[in-house]
């Protein structure tokens, strides 16, 4: 193949092709030849990118993985200046553009190309076969993925035009348009001839099929970067059989998460074992029943629904209140209903922030600088309940940390029998063993005291020699739940199974404000989630959709009296990135499985039976899990930058401290509450004093929260100090007619067809 001008090209063939196939009379494009960069020099910058090994998505500056990878693939590249001086080693000027070889009129490069069958093709073959030649034109950073799997891949040249790669899994071959910048310098394009005509509407396996982005695409396609190494896509279905393991193993690796909040809120509430075993089998209900509603109406992507622990801390202020301390008689159903009642009211608001089109307004000035330090103070919010919880069996809960880093860490690259089965069932394998160690420590009488019943531990408080000793036999014990002996083997959890909700203004409040932080975190965690399931983040209108739909699913929490609203698991993004497993049927299946064993009685009551203590010790690593996750989202904006640092490391003390002053307000019968208790206290005794009670309670609460003060002051300064798109790291969404335009979007985020039509006049939800 003779290489020339890009004018040159044009002027044989006349006519282009676009990615429609249509054909396009060029005769009249002006085009002028090509002028070399003078003082371009390729072997200071192949030198550079091998003492940095920096691949930049950018190709006018070339890594040295490309320049290696057109020599393996066949092209004979002579250098003219290598011929003048006799030297011998070849050297690749690459186009600023498409990051190939530049065709130039003084420096031949004559490219041989060879198909998948190793067969050299001359001038008149101008289709790129074999992946392996395509990876090696694009560079190095695109080996590792699957070009049938990407949306776009959008490189940048001169004079900021965008030039992309489109792609799905419906077609593997791409024919290479023609694009000019503001200069009116050509790119060079790769036409079919007509005799591969048929070669191109058959697409042989093998063949690359190479598209442009259209003038005046934006970057959005530049920002993605897709998770390697996926088993099953999204839209992939994998066979019955793999369907169910894959479903049971999703949720297994989220146990953590699902089911051990209850373990937390249901013995402070004054709740009894069969009270702890039937939240529990609530939460696995609207945990199934919300995730298949999301696959369907929501974003849908493969993100599990589930109690949030967003919902954990305010719902302990709420619990701790004065007015419920001395409360005997049916505490656990009073104050169950107490947060049906704001659960609710909050959850309306999350539903109009969604349906109303405001949430896409909110996502022009929600970045990553906010999200980051809002989903961290989650996770770091409960540093005071989690090692002094532990630390009550310390022969237990060391053990139990150790082993989940264990297997997390040390043991995350063992793969047995192609899974990595340390690494995606770290936590329930840790828990089981740790549990059956417990449960030997127990039987052998390491909690057996003198004169103690180690039956009923709530009586040795009578005895002033075994009072200090109760305390330890409640948390370590495990034989001390009466949960497998009192629960139903078959149980239907049914909306307002403990009562009629109650609505007060100071709990309604703090809740409408809990909401809205439940919606800053499901934002980064949706743009997280599709960059790994290698995706375009979702539209403005999608998103808003999905924080309608998790509004309405926490109404169902609320109806159904789980005590803890319902919203994306963040932790989600982590188990996607460990099982490599995407599907969208995955999911739904293991919902349907999460539904079937709320049915059954005994299964909410064995995870009631887990000690205190090792559930505190699960709970410490899951915490700094959500607090590490939440902090990724600082990759998307520039880490380094002295705005950014200030900016999050105010966010944090700020958020830490401030809440520590409201919580130093101790309330007067402080003596009946637990030490880890006291700082959820502060709202009944907090120094905000107005002459409203209702008022008092929700602002001393408000503030006396971590994530709501981390939040207010990150938004604050990332909206009011200067900085730029890039130093800020906006996230950038994709736009309507990305999916109107592209299948594999449409297969990804749009509702299906019959679902759609019914949604027609709601436009702000990117139906």
């Amino acid at each position: 193949m003779e290489t020339g001008s890009s004018s040159e090209f044009l002027d044989r063939g006349k006519a282009m092709r676009d990615g429609t196939g249509k054909r396009h009379d060029v005769s009249d494009a002006k085009v002028e030849p090509f002028v070399p960069r003078s003082d371009h020099n390729p072997k200071e910058l192949k030198s550079w990118a091998k003492r940095t090994g920096f691949v930049s998505d950018y190709s006018g500056e070339a890594g040295t993985s490309a320049n290696e990878n057109f020599d393996s693939v066949g092209f004979d590249v002579k250098s003219v200046d290598d011929q003048r001086e006799g030297g011998s080693s070849p050297t690749i000027e690459i186009d600023p553009v498409l990051g190939l070889a530049r065709p130039n009129r003084d420096n031949e490069i004559e490219p041989v190309f060879v198909s998948k069958h190793r067969v050299i093709r001359g001038e008149n073959d101008r289709v790129l076969r074999s992946k392996d030649v395509w990876n090696g034109a694009v560079g190095s950073q695109n080996q590792r993925r699957k070009i049938g799997d990407e949306p776009g891949l959008a490189l940048a040249g001169d004079g900021d035009k965008k030039v992309g790669l489109r792609g799905n899994g419906d077609a593997n071959g791409m024919t290479v348009s023609t694009n000019h910048d503001s200069n009116s310098h050509g790119v060079s394009a790769v036409a079919p001839l007509p005799e591969q005509k048929k070669e191109e509407e058959g697409v042989a396996e093998g063949d690359v099929k190479v598209n442009l982005f259209p003038e005046g695409e934006e970057s959005s396609g530049r920002e993605w970067q897709g998770s390697s190494g996926l088993k099953y896509s999204i839209t992939e279905n994998p066979g019955l059989v793999p369907l169910i393991y894959y479903g049971l193993q999703h949720y297994l690796s989220l146990v953590g998460s699902l089911v051990l909040i209850p373990l937390i809120m249901v013995p402070t509430m004054g709740g009894t074992d069969n009270d702890t075993a039937n939240v529990i089998s609530t939460m696995l209900f609207l945990s199934g029943i919300t995730t298949i509603l999301h696959s369907y109406f929501g974003t849908r992507l493969p993100l599990v629904q589930g109690s949030s622990f967003v919902y954990l801390a305010p719902a302990l202020v709420i619990i701790n209140a004065e007015e419920f301390r001395n409360l005997t008689h049916h505490k656990f159903r009073h104050i169950m209903r107490e947060l049906q009642g704001a659960i609710i009211v909050g959850s309306i608001f999350q539903c109009i922030l969604g349906l109303s089109g405001l949430m896409s307004l909110l996502l022009r000035i929600i970045n990553p600088i906010v999200v980051a330090p809002t989903v961290a103070a989650v996770g770091l919010a409960f540093f005071s309940y989690g090692f002094p919880q532990a630390g009550t069996c310390i022969e237990i809960s060391i053990p139990q940390i150790a082993l989940v880093l264990l297997f997390t860490l040390h043991l995350r690259g063992i793969s047995i029998f192609g899974h990595h089965t340390f690494r995606i069932y770290a936590v329930p394998l840790s828990v089981t063993l740790t549990w059956i160690y417990a449960s030997f420590l127990t039987a052998g009488g390491a909690y057996n005291y003198k004169g103690c019943n180690p039956n009923i531990p709530s009586s040795n408080i009578l005895t002033d020699a075994c009072r200090k000793h109760a305390y330890t036999m409640k948390h370590c014990r495990t034989d001390i739940s009466n949960a497998l002996l009192t629960s139903a083997w078959l149980r239907i959890p049914y909306p307002l199974q403990w009562g009629f909700p109650i609505f007060h203004f100071r709990t309604c409040i703090i809740m409408t404000v809990v909401s809205l932080v439940a919606s800053v975190d499901s934002v980064g965690t949706y743009h997280s989630a599709s960059l790994q399931v290698n995706l375009r983040p979702p539209t403005p209108g999608v998103v808003s959709r999905g924080i309608a739909l998790e509004g309405f699913c926490s109404i169902l929490a609320g109806l159904w009296g789980s005590g803890t609203g319902s919203t994306t698991l963040t932790e989600n993004v982590h188990t996607i990135d460990t099982t490599k497993v995407a599907s969208r049927r995955v999911v739904e299946l293991g919902a349907a499985f999460m539904i079937l064993f709320s049915f059954m009685g005994k299964v909410g009551a064995l995870i009631a039976s887990i000690p205190q203590g090792l559930a505190a010790s699960v709970l410490c690593f899951i915490w700094a899990l959500i607090a590490a996750l939440g902090l990724s989202n600082l990759q998307y904006g520039q880490c380094t930058s002295f705005r950014n640092m200030t900016i999050v490391g105010v966010s944090f003390f700020l958020g830490l401290s401030i809440p520590a002053y409201f919580q130093q307000y101790k309330p007067q019968t402080s003596l009946i509450l637990p030490a880890y208790l006291v700082p959820y206290g502060a709202a009944s005794s907090g120094p905000f004093h107005s002459g409203n009670k209702q008022l008092d309670f929700a602002i001393n609460a408000l503030m006396s929260l971590n994530m709501v003060i981390t939040l207010l002051v990150a938004f604050i300064l990332d909206n009011t100090v200067p900085g730029s798109k890039q130093e800020r790291g906006v996230y950038i969404w994709s736009r309507a007619e990305d999916i109107a335009t592209d299948p594999s979007l449409q297969s990804a985020y749009s509702l299906p067809k019959k679902i759609a039509r019914c949604f027609r006049w709601a436009k702000c939800l990117g139906v």
